[in-house]
């Protein structure tokens, strides 16, 4: 594949740290090829694959249009080895065929929430600073939080909390939210996470707030995230080639429990260890966010004869 070189633009810098990346370079090793990195991010998975892999090449997707711009002017360097674009998993697949990818040697994914998208308030994600009930990855493209809540039953609600939240309380939380709702008071971030201290009260358990597994569920859900993630399973059973390398990182037991199910298809993946990987304790000390995450790394096997009998993971 013959890609253009990389023109920058002159963007605002996108910060997000790198989580596990010694980790991810190090499943490469040995890789040649076009490698698509599913979530650009600031571009630091993509630019160590790059630095440390002279054989690769790195296709970078993201959703959001400000990692876009921030990871083409960290990756500028490489040249006419990598090149990013805008698009969702599942969109992927459609911009590999037009730029007539049909096979990869490598899918990277960073599943986590960037602290660029965090801290910035005009978002939505975060229950710290006062914001419009938003939270798209895109925020050009689909539903706001505010339209997904106006357009859902009580019940239905409820279910989406309950679902990819794990919260306990969302039948409370859903009463407490539309009340809000129908009263005029459910407009900004700072509304929201009201309404569900008044569902769940204001003591945090175990250091977190009442509020993050509504406001997880919620992004997750305007976001399609569960079902985006399907997507870029697919994409890597359909183009990986044979020895071509997955390597996803996941901060969410759902998004885990899809990859760990995915990778456990022994006819198609040979896994790199039965359990996930961990950050290290110096990584943690030095990004507290990188705590929950899990690295699983496999191969493409070469043909259902290949598969080998493997222990269970945890």
């Amino acid at each position: 594949m013959t890609m253009p070189a990389l023109i920058p633009d002159d963007p605002p810098s996108f910060a997000h740290v790198t989580v596990m990346r010694d980790e991810v370079v190090q499943a490469f090793d040995g890789a040649s090829g076009v490698v698509v990195d599913a979530t650009a991010g600031g571009g630091g998975h993509s630019h160590a694959l790059l630095a440390r892999h002279p054989e690769l090449q790195i296709v970078a997707f993201d959703r959001d249009r400000s990692a876009v711009e921030a990871t083409r002017r960290r990756l500028v360097e490489f040249g006419a080895r990598a090149r990013v674009e805008q698009a969702s998993f599942e969109e992927i697949g459609g911009w590999l065929d037009a730029a007539g990818v049909s096979s990869l040697s490598g899918v990277v994914a960073d599943l986590g929430v960037s602290s660029q998208q965090l801290g910035e308030a005009e978002r939505g994600m975060s229950f710290r600073s006062e914001g419009p009930l938003d939270m798209r990855m895109d925020l050009g493209a689909g539903e706001t939080v505010q339209e997904l809540v106006e357009r859902l039953s009580q019940d239905e609600l409820a279910n989406v909390i309950y679902e990819l939240g794990e919260e306990r309380g969302s039948r409370r939380i859903a009463r407490c939210i539309k009340q809000a709702l129908e009263h005029g008071e459910l407009s900004t971030t700072l509304d929201l996470r009201r309404a569900i201290v008044r569902a769940l009260g204001p003591r945090r358990i175990g250091g977190v707030d009442p509020a993050t597994r509504t406001f997880q569920a919620l992004r997750m859900a305007v976001n399609g995230e569960l079902e985006q993630l399907g997507a870029l399973l697919e994409l890597a059973r359909e183009r990986l080639c044979e020895e071509g390398v997955i390597a996803v990182i996941s901060f969410h037991s759902l998004e885990d429990r899809m990859v760990k199910r995915e990778l456990k298809e022994r006819e198609l993946w040979q896994r790199a260890s039965s359990k996930p990987m961990l950050p290290s304790s110096e990584e943690t000390a030095h990004n507290p966010r990188s705590r929950s995450a899990k690295l699983r790394v496999a191969r493409r096997r070469a043909a259902l004869s290949d598969a080998i009998p493997e222990s269970e993971d945890g």
